[in-house]
């Protein structure tokens, strides 16, 4: 048997380099990972805990009726705030309101069909309803320490009245903005923790946390806070008469400065918690339906927040920005389909009453809720809207997580539309 011959120190050694190296180039040919989806990275940045512990913040200033001292000091809080948040260039607009107040007549025409009578916004109440209205009487609080604390009533006459914002800069182009909002006021003798704590909070999240260190955007978001909205709007539409005029120009010139950006998107939110579905026959012990003084049923909402729950994304069919403004909806649409954790959201064509209607034929214009406003909250799917029992107490983990799950879909649709960056 002829022998193998021996191999050669040097071809050894060879072999030996060729060992050690080949695990090393064979880390190299592997493809980079890819970089962490900035969304992604910001959208993980909001905790139930924290949006509930800002809502029960703003409890505290009872039902934030505007023009009294427990709205003004609700302002220095949310100003406080999104200061210590590095929100830059924290800012107040004043306006002067006159009380009692005359509501604007709405800006589209009721709407009614074969399902039911008309609702706002052009929409149509299908259904079972329940009474809606505004409680205007404080001995309806049986809590005495939150019924003196609501006890101030609006002043009589012409006033200052102040809305609270703060915006973040835009890297690359400054001079374009979008408009992220809610109103801060509320009435009723509760504590407005739904409306609208509930949209303040999810406002100053987002604020919170696209003013962190590291995060950077293409363009600028504003985060307004919006006053009288429960007067006819008042606060918002004293904003756009005084700051239209002044979209996208520079000043000083030269400066790189636009105290108002162009306004590309106005995108509100009102009222995030409740979604228990539609009113139910309330039944006796012996499982009757209830029937009141007129032998018609009394009917009562679900509660447990629905497992269907979702966030109704709404545009205005009939504003000179309706296209613009269903593309815009549409996008919130796709964001919450990608990055919403636990709810859903639908987009309808009824928007009104809120904050976004000033805006709606100048802008593109979406608003966030928890029902349809027409529709739903019309026909009475909230029993605490504008009642003494729109307390923090009273909504549970499953209501907070649909507040929570709107936050979700407007910083991911937002930070899509600003380009948002997050640094390493």
């Amino acid at each position: 048997m002829t022998p193998t011959p021996r191999r050669s120190a040097a071809s050894l050694a060879l072999a030996l380099t060729f060992a050690l190296a080949a695990p090393h180039a064979m880390a190299q040919q592997q493809p980079a990972a890819a970089p962490a989806d900035p969304i992604s990275v910001l959208v993980g940045q909001l905790e139930l805990e924290q949006y509930k512990a800002t809502i029960k913040a703003l409890t505290k200033f009872g039902d934030r009726r505007q023009g009294t001292l427990r709205n003004r000091q609700a302002l220095d809080w949310i100003e406080a705030q999104l200061k210590a948040y590095g929100c830059s260039n924290v800012e107040r607009l004043q306006y002067q309101f006159t009380e009692p107040a005359v509501r604007s007549k709405p800006a589209v025409a009721a709407g009614g069909g074969a399902g039911g009578p008309p609702g706002q916004g052009g929409s149509t109440l299908f259904g079972n309803r329940a009474p809606t209205g505004v409680n205007n009487d404080p001995m309806k609080q049986p809590d005495e320490r939150l019924r003196a604390l609501n006890a101030e009533p609006t002043p009589p006459g012409t006033s200052l009245r102040e809305n609270v914002y703060c915006t973040k800069i835009g890297k690359t182009r400054p001079d374009e903005m979008y408009i992220v909002s809610a109103h801060m006021d509320g009435i009723g003798f509760g504590e407005a923790a739904n409306d609208d704590g509930s949209g303040t909070a999810l406002v100053m999240e987002l604020a919170r946390i696209f003013s962190q260190p590291g995060v950077e955007t293409e363009r600028s978001i504003r985060f307004a806070l919006w006053n009288n909205e429960e007067t006819g709007l008042n606060g918002a539409a004293a904003y756009v008469e005084q700051r239209k005029d002044l979209q996208g120009i520079e000043s000083p010139k030269g400066s790189g400065k636009y105290p108002e950006p162009k306004w590309l998107g106005m995108i509100q939110h009102d009222m995030m918690l409740y979604d228990h579905g539609m009113p139910v026959p309330k039944l006796d012990a012996a499982g009757k339906p209830v029937l009141d003084d007129k032998g018609k049923p009394v009917y009562e909402l679900p509660k447990e927040q629905r497992l269907e729950a979702d966030v109704n994304i709404e545009f205005q069919s009939q504003s000179k920005q309706a296209e613009g403004s269903a593309k815009l909806a549409w996008a919130f649409r796709a964001a919450n389909d990608r990055y919403a954790t636990n709810y859903p959201a639908t987009v309808g064509f009824h928007m009104t009453n809120t904050d976004s209607t000033p805006f709606m034929d100048l802008v593109p214009s979406i608003s966030l809720r928890e029902n349809e406003r027409g529709q739903q909250i019309g026909a009475g799917w909230n029993p605490h809207w504008h009642q003494p029992t729109d307390l923090y107490a009273n909504y549970s983990d499953k209501d907070f997580l649909l507040g929570l799950n709107a936050a979700q879909t407007t910083l991911a649709g937002v930070a899509r539309l600003v380009g948002a960056k997050v640094a390493k």
